[in-house]
């Protein structure tokens, strides 16, 4: 394998890790802010659970866990819940 291949693929494996690592954050924001509004005694109906584990933007998510720990509803938690 030549030098110019072998730095391309330590390029794109280390991309892939990153994002790998950042998806697993997001998928641990996602549970924290379940966890959250478990503990505050929160309902999350199946169409809000598929949102809040799916999202993957950290801002998001931590916009969300701050207000789960507050709340007393899930309205107030998500953006545009109606």
């Amino acid at each position: 394998m030549s030098a110019e291949i072998r730095a391309w693929f330590e390029e794109y494996e280390q991309k892939l890790r990153a994002e790998e690592r950042k998806e697993g954050r997001a998928e641990e924001a996602a549970r924290a802010v379940m966890i959250a509004l478990r503990g505050r005694g929160i309902a999350v109906p199946d169409v809000a659970r598929e949102r809040i584990l799916t999202e993957k933007d950290p801002e998001t998510l931590e916009r969300w866990l701050e207000r789960a720990v507050v709340a007393a509803s899930l309205a107030e938690v998500l953006d545009g819940l109606s």
